[in-house]
């Protein structure tokens, strides 16, 4: 009865692996087409992060500072996407740090930073971090150093901030061993939600 059980764990959990895998290949094949709207991304950051914290319980997940409501011309539904892309992404990095070997408990803090210019979400964890090397075609589809991986997580993300005229920039975590992620959006001017549309459009042809 116990091996059993087993080989029905070990199905199960490879179905679930299979499944993640063709949602993002659907994912990325088929990105939808951002529809722009005035969007509070504080309130976003937070329901990713409770949606994180309830994924993954083990892992401490904090926001860090106070967060005032920041508008910006965006895709809500899209950019969510993103956030739960990243955040999953720190929490796998923490799932595969060494086994055996005293570690700090699993942490991703998570802060939204605003300029003039832009609005930035960074998100740090404490885990395995980035390779050092080819660090920059991480974001290039099916590039991935995971073991079960599809190399879309990542490469998703960035095309979403592309298409809302931002960026995707990949750090080390400013202390001890970890990642940092910044997403960086275009801060709107009053009045400008029609040209950041225009401005996203062009990005995409």
């Amino acid at each position: 009865m116990e091996v059993f059980d087993r080989c029905i764990d070990t199905i199960t959990r490879q179905v679930g692996d299979i499944g993640r895998m063709v949602d993002e290949f659907s994912s990325f094949a088929r990105m939808p087409e951002p529809k722009f709207s005035p969007c509070d991304i504080a309130e976003l950051l937070r329901q990713c992060v409770f949606a994180q914290r309830v994924a993954d319980p083990g892992v401490e997940v904090e926001i860090v500072g106070a967060i005032m409501p920041t508008t910006v011309i965006c895709d809500g539904r899209i950019v969510a996407q993103a956030l739960t892309n990243v955040l999953k992404n720190a929490g796998e990095a923490i799932a595969a740090r060494p086994a055996g070997v005293a570690m700090p408990p699993g942490r991703i803090q998570v802060a939204l930073v605003c300029s003039p210019d832009q609005v930035d979400i960074e998100i740090e964890d404490n885990g395995v971090g980035f390779p050092k090397k080819f660090r920059e075609r991480l974001t290039e589809p099916y590039v991935t150093t995971r073991e079960k991986g599809t190399g879309l997580g990542l490469a998703i993300v960035k095309r979403i901030l592309e298409e809302h005229g931002g960026r995707l920039v990949l750090l080390d975590a400013a202390e001890g061993e970890g990642a940092r992620v910044v997403l960086s959006f275009p801060a709107p001017r009053i009045g400008a939600g029609e040209e950041a549309a225009e401005a996203a459009s062009k990005v995409q042809a």
